[in-house]
């Protein structure tokens, strides 16, 4: 990547381009604006390495782009609430609509749109922290983030939030990297091969709106317990696929404890590149990448089809502020939020 691209002013706060590389030459580069991983290259079956993540070649192309949460960090609240509203300690609070009829990943300007302070603690570790104000897009109580990215030695990307407010308000913080670990500007998804550890997912209405209602993955396309090709399934006609046209589904990951817990794991046959999610949170986000459409061109020249990436956003449920049966995502003065997600690559032969 080239640095000079991304170094502007944005808000009055200078943005930039970090570059993180561990000892075996896994390298990561992160921009402040958003605090969005704009290249993670990282070895493939033959030792040569691939870019796994889609982006952009400069600052500009960012902020021009249609696709504003490629790698970005994601909040106050990551997900949809219902009708942009919510109710807490007996106080309504509106939100932006930006997700007709929601509100989505935290408003207009949600954490993917401001410039975040950076500091590099190390080669391998970069630190990024926001104040966000009372009221930021609708929200109470100022809300003070920090968020550590790590290489590690053992070829993993380490993500660790904490946050604090100075009243009672709601936080649920994600990442959105769009992955395709046959290196991004690949044609498609579809053939990778997928495992998700999880039993059930938060049923939707036809706005991705949860219905309250948990329901199982068998018998479903949605059950990922025994690896599955992406494709497989996902243009069978069935109801929990059509709203948001493939997936795009929030799972109740089985837990054993409170620790960092395996999620998910992701393997390409093209590259042998495989990708395991660990996290704390009880659930997680699959998208397949259903709404790209080929209008935007990444560092590779190269368009951005529909279904050429995905995510894995380990978080708490959709619209967890109207929805009182699913876990809680309220955070009280003296309380401190966090969050670890934890993606580990290796490689796979023939």
């Amino acid at each position: 990547m080239n640095p000079p691209a991304f170094e502007t002013e944005i808000d009055g706060k200078k943005v930039a381009l970090f570059t993180l590389k561990n000892s075996n030459g896994l390298e990561m580069s992160v921009t402040n604006y958003g605090g969005k991983v704009v290249s993670l290259c990282v070895p493939d079956r033959d030792g040569s390495f691939r870019d796994v993540v889609t982006g952009y070649r400069s600052i500009d192309e960012y902020l021009n782009s249609g696709e504003i949460y490629f790698g970005a960090a994601i909040g106050r609240v990551g997900n949809r609430i219902a009708r942009g509203t919510f109710s807490l300690e007996g106080k309504t609070y509106k939100l932006a609509v930006n997700n007709d009829p929601n509100h989505l990943h935290g408003g207009v300007k949600g954490y993917h749109a401001v410039v975040w302070d950076a500091r590099m603690i190390d080669d391998q570790t970069l630190e990024l922290s926001y104040v966000s104000p009372d009221g930021e897009e609708g929200y109470p109580g100022t809300l003070s983030v920090r968020m550590v990215y790590r290489l590690t030695d053992q070829n993993e990307f380490w993500i660790e939030y904490y946050a604090a407010t100075d009243q009672t308000t709601v936080c649920n913080l994600t990442h959105h990297s769009y992955f395709n670990l046959s290196g991004e500007g690949s044609e498609t998804i579809l053939d990778h091969v997928m495992t998700i550890h999880a039993d059930g997912f938060t049923a939707s209405d036809d706005n991705l709106i949860p219905s309250g209602v948990i329901s199982p993955v068998e018998g479903t396309p949605l059950d990922f317990r025994q690896a599955h090709v992406i494709g497989e399934r996902i243009d069978v006609p069935c109801p929990a696929l059509q709203a948001g046209r493939g997936y795009d589904h929030n799972y109740l990951l089985k837990r054993n404890g409170q620790g960092v817990e395996m999620a998910a794991s992701v393997f390409s046959p093209v590259s042998g590149i495989q990708m395991d999610v660990w996290t704390d949170q009880p659930g997680m986000q699959f998208y397949s990448g259903n709404w790209m459409n080929g209008s935007e061109t990444g560092k590779a020249g190269k368009a951005y089809q529909k279904r050429s990436a995905f995510c894995l956003e380990t978080q708490h449920f959709p619209d967890s502020p109207n929805q009182p049966g699913f876990p809680s995502i309220e955070l009280k003065p003296g309380e401190t939020y966090r969050h670890t997600c934890v993606y580990r690559f290796s490689t796979v032969g023939e």
